[in-house]
């Protein structure tokens, strides 16, 4: 039995966060959840730096990130990841409310697992949020270390 793995949720607008935690909840995960408001704040949690840097060993099973964020934005985090050798594998799902066609390859070019654009409506977001929550912290398997 594999332990359950952290969700990872970078998110700087307080209500969508609000709502993709609902959500992960509402579909009855029992995988712990972060978040990060920003990418500063994702990178230091994956590096376990900062305030992170005693956060228990292993990665997420998956982060869900955001693309406008401030300080250092989705790409840019996304961009740091894969050029890590120890997370260029961890699965990425861009959560954003961009349909712009230069964010969406961008991101495919950077080696995104899943691009899935925020729905307008609440009740669509919520069902896009606890599918991604469980394929990803449920269904997805991993290697062993």
């Amino acid at each position: 039995m594999s332990k359950l793995r952290t969700i990872l949720l970078a998110e700087d607008s307080p209500a969508d966060a609000e709502m993709a935690i609902d959500a992960l909840r509402e579909a009855h995960l029992a995988n712990p959840i972060v978040h990060v408001e920003d990418g500063v704040e994702a990178l230091d949690y994956l590096l376990r730096r900062g305030r992170f840097a005693d956060r228990p060993e292993g990665d997420p099973a998956v982060l869900l990130l955001d693309i406008k964020m401030p300080r250092v934005d989705g790409l840019e985090v996304l961009r740091q990841l894969r050029a890590d050798e120890a997370l260029k594998s961890l699965p990425v799902v861009i959560l954003s409310s961009s349909r712009e066609e230069s964010d969406l390859a961008r991101s495919w070019d950077l080696g995104v697992n899943a691009y899935v654009v925020k729905p307008v409506d609440v009740d669509q977001f919520f069902d896009a949020v606890k599918v991604l929550g469980k394929f990803w912290g449920v269904f997805n398997e991993i290697p062993e270390d």
